[in-house]
């Protein structure tokens, strides 16, 4: 091997660690680094916006299914007739956990009213799920989406955690309140889908 060829080499050796960190490696805190290193630090909370959804301009009923933290099949098209109330949640979430009182309390209040809460434990182990909601006191049931399919169950309306979605009777959905919600908004909500 020629000096020009061993020296060649030598220096593209030299350059290889330098190489290979740029290709694994991630910059320190950057979002790369922030995803590798767990913690949900990329975690995107909802804004607080509320759409709702004229009844003509609703699209078709909502098409979920699952099975619940509990064990059990649950699908939201044996709840029409009735307003449902969807809110997609998870363990790692804090609004949602500050949020969870008002569900229970909403859902205290309208149930005479025929008023069903469903919960969506969004992209984690139902074990996970489980053990959150009971600690929550969460009476309402939970589909475990671990997958997190159901985003394009509804219809492109959760972009973050908590979202929360009411449906009409239909199954059609009429609201959608990205982030916390609260008592006031949710009770207005489920008043206006009952409406129309």
């Amino acid at each position: 091997m020629s000096a020009a060829r061993r020296a060649l080499a030598a220096a593209a050796i030299a350059l290889l660690p330098v190489t290979l960190a740029g290709c694994g490696g991630a910059e320190p805190g950057s979002v790369a680094d922030q995803a590798r290193g767990g913690g949900r630090k990329g975690y995107i909370a909802g804004d607080g916006a509320i759409e709702q959804i004229p009844v003509a301009d609703r699209a078709t009923p909502v098409e979920l299914s699952g099975t619940t933290l509990d064990g059990d099949d649950l699908d939201v098209a044996d709840l029409r007739g009735d307003v449902v109330v969807l809110n997609v949640w998870a363990s790692w979430c804090g609004p949602c956990q500050a949020e969870a009182p008002v569900l229970e309390e909403v859902q205290e209040r309208t149930k005479k009213d025929g008023v069903r809460f469903v919960g969506i434990d969004y992209r984690e182990p139902a074990a996970n799920g489980r053990a959150q909601a009971e600690a929550w006191g969460h009476t309402f049931p939970s589909i475990s989406d671990e997958a997190g399919t159901s985003a394009v169950a509804l219809q492109g309306k959760v972009a973050s955690q908590p979202t929360t979605i009411v449906l009409d009777e239909q199954g059609r959905i009429a609201a959608v309140v990205r982030g916390a919600v609260e008592r006031s908004t949710l009770l207005g909500l489920i008043e206006d889908a009952s409406a129309g």
